[in-house]
């Protein structure tokens, strides 16, 4: 995924009201961004330090800005935003960079199903083959060296692993897919110390037949995509 046009950048002052960002530009201009993260966005957040955004030409938008990307005080890449992830997958399964995944002929996104009134981010099909349902989740929190998912507590994040349960035992194949938008992060573990039902419920998911990925982004202020699997510790 390249970012065209190319991203501007400036230092982040503060984020406020879940949906907006403060930065200052080099001139010393202050502007309001656009923040496509739903989340917490725990130790995402460095004040002072730079912010990647893009600039969108829609003359309807509120906020012309939207926050991409996130600089770390030790020089790593945040991606920001969240939204990107489903884009990156079905960016990285038409390269055959996911293989695990390979094989497929049709690739569908957002197709109702379950029991829990639910959307699956990818549906893959293949003649002679179970469908395979995947979730999509984008994994940012890093503390101590290690990966974590969620940053907050997540009821959604928590129904979707029972209707991907659901799948797995009516016999397709249900994957929970972990892209790491962050390059610090090198494996993925579920935040038990934060949402311990999430923690549970995905063990009980891996028993059940579900399988968990993680694959990590190579980040720059041109582009950003899939490129390598790391683990998941579960």
């Amino acid at each position: 995924m390249h970012f065209s046009p190319a991203l501007k950048s400036g230092k982040l002052l503060k984020r406020y009201k879940r949906f907006l960002a403060d930065v200052q530009l080099d001139d010393g201009t202050e502007i309001t961004l656009h923040c496509p993260n739903t989340g917490s966005m725990r130790n995402c957040l460095f004040p002072g330090e730079t912010v990647w955004f893009s600039t969108s030409t829609n003359p309807k938008r509120k906020y012309a800005h939207t926050w991409e990307l996130m600089t770390t005080p030790t020089g790593g890449l945040i991606g920001i935003h969240s939204g990107n992830a489903n884009a990156l997958v079905e960016e990285a399964l038409n390269k055959g960079v996911i293989t695990e995944l390979a094989g497929y002929d049709n690739l569908s996104r957002e197709v109702k199903y379950g029991d829990e009134n639910s959307r699956i981010d990818i549906l893959l099909e293949a003649a002679q083959k179970p469908a395979c349902y995947i979730e999509v989740k984008s994994c940012t929190l890093l503390e101590d060296g290690q990966g974590y998912f969620p940053d907050a507590v997540s009821l959604r994040g928590q129904k979707h692993l029972r209707e991907l349960m659901h799948m797995a035992s009516l016999g397709h194949r249900a994957v929970l897919l972990f892209v790491v938008q962050h390059t610090d992060i090198h494996s993925v573990a579920p935040a038990a110390h934060i949402d311990p039902e999430y923690a549970n419920l995905l063990k009980k998911a891996v028993l059940s037949g579900v399988e968990v990925l993680a694959y990590r982004c190579e980040i720059s202020a041109s582009e950003i995509h899939l490129a390598h699997s790391c683990p998941v510790r579960v």
